[in-house]
This record gives C-alpha cells, structure tokens and sequence, in this order.
C-alpha cells in the first residue's frame, strides 16, 4: 500500500518535471511572438495616424490656396505622374535603376 502510494506520487512528480519546462518554454514564444506583434501594431498605427494628419494638412483648401499665391498661378505647374511614389520601395528601385545606369555610364567612358 505504501509503495503504490509513494510509485503513484513519485510518478506524478516527474511528470510535472519534465511537463514544466516545455509548458514555460512555449509560453516564452508565444509572448516573444505577442511583443513582436504589437511593436508592429504600434507601428503601423503611428503611420496611420501620420498619414491621416498628412492627408488633412495637405488637402486642405485654404492651404493649397496660400501656397498658390505664394508660387502664383502662372508659375504653378503640376507633378507629373511619373514622378509621384506611391511607396519608398518604388522610389528605391528607381534610384538604384539611375544609379546602375550611372555606374554603367562611368565604366564605358573609363574604358573608353
């Protein structure tokens, strides 16, 4: 009766041993995964709350008048489509495109 008792207890034992460090070790990285999720919530919501106060900055009437006035109407000339990035990785792929085509540029004349 004592021996099942103490196998019994023993056995409980180390099973909570061994289930206790693989327990901690998992909810170790779900929170690393949680604090990683939210830098990137807080991240994206401080873009969002910049590019909503850009947008009402930009947009507003009397502002884009008083640039106006200040350019004047016959110097006014608007962006071409070209010219505007939707995206900094648009911008970087141009940027390396006219760089590459420098550098290609630089190399034939060196040749040369």
């Amino acid at each position: 009766m004592f021996k099942t008792k103490f196998i019994i207890s023993a056995f409980t034992i180390i099973i909570f041993l061994i289930t206790t460090p693989l327990l901690k070790n998992e909810t170790r990285v779900l929170e690393k995964k949680i604090l990683s999720l939210n830098l990137k919530i807080l991240s994206k919501k401080k873009n969002l709350n910049e590019a909503q106060l850009d947008y009402h900055y930009i947009t507003s009437p009397t502002l884009i008048e008083k640039k106006l006035s200040v350019i004047g109407f016959n110097n006014y000339q608007p962006i071409e489509y070209s010219k505007i990035f939707f995206s900094i990785s648009d911008l970087t792929k141009i940027q390396n495109k006219i760089s590459n085509l420098d550098n290609l540029n630089e190399k034939k004349i060196k040749k040369k």
